[in-house]
């Protein structure tokens, strides 16, 4: 079941940080002060967990978006993908990695090359494996790419396009980062992000790609072979 999304700190680019807790007025509780009130803290009492870094949907650019939410910030731009565009295809006049309209939906390689200019790779994963074999701890984080229907106001057209989505794990919860989505969606644990990978690769048009060190990928230990 989806929580209520929560309200949220509004940052650079339409990318907000929310707090995972639900609170009732957008504000967070002032801190108990204990003693100095005469009260103990409760032993349930937990400290607040981290806020999840979220970037919206702007034009076409859900790569963009997937790869700051899949890091956990904001690291690359709309002018940085179209520079990766450029170093990968120098001699074209028409870019195969991007649209010719200027608005983004970046392809696979450029994705690649973003994370490969950090020391960091991604993994194709076979869909064939079953997601048992998965070892989700040694994987920083997912970037899905999904069918996506398309409309034109409230009209639905019978069109597909394909939409970059990711998943990362925050202080133990792995969360589902749609920028289309307007807050993230707890997915719950290890349990939680296999049964939304089952789920999306049912659509039999899904890919996913895992992103992991460059250590993890050469030593090949995202995957449980016993």
């Amino acid at each position: 079941m989806r929580k209520r999304p929560v309200p949220a700190s509004r940052e650079a680019d339409g990318a907000t940080r929310r707090d995972p807790v639900t609170q009732r007025r957008g504000r967070r509780s002032p801190p108990l002060l204990g003693a100095e009130e005469g009260m103990s803290q409760a032993p349930e009492a937990r400290p607040s967990p981290p806020s999840v870094y979220h970037e919206r949907q702007r034009l076409e650019l859900c790569a963009v978006h997937a790869l700051n939410n899949v890091l956990q910030q904001q690291l690359f731009s709309q002018e940085a993908a179209d520079e990766i565009c450029k170093r990968l295809a120098p001699d074209s006049r028409l870019n195969p990695h991007r649209s010719l309209l200027g608005t983004g939906n970046y392809d696979v390689n450029v994705i690649m090359a973003a994370l490969q200019g950090l020391g960091l790779a991604a993994v194709w994963w076979d869909r064939r494996r079953p997601l048992s074999q998965l070892a989700l701890p040694q994987v920083l984080g997912l970037i899905l790419n999904l069918p996506s229907p398309v409309s034109l106001g409230l009209l639905a057209l019978p069109l597909r396009r394909r939409h970059w989505v990711a998943l990362r794990q925050v202080d133990g919860i792995y969360y589902n980062l749609d920028s289309k989505l307007r807050a993230p969606e707890a997915l719950g644990g290890e349990d939680g992000v296999r049964a939304f990978l089952t789920a999306a690769l049912a659509q039999g048009l899904c890919e996913v790609l895992l992103v992991v060190t460059k250590e993890v990928e050469e030593t090949g230990c995202w995957l449980h072979t016993s």
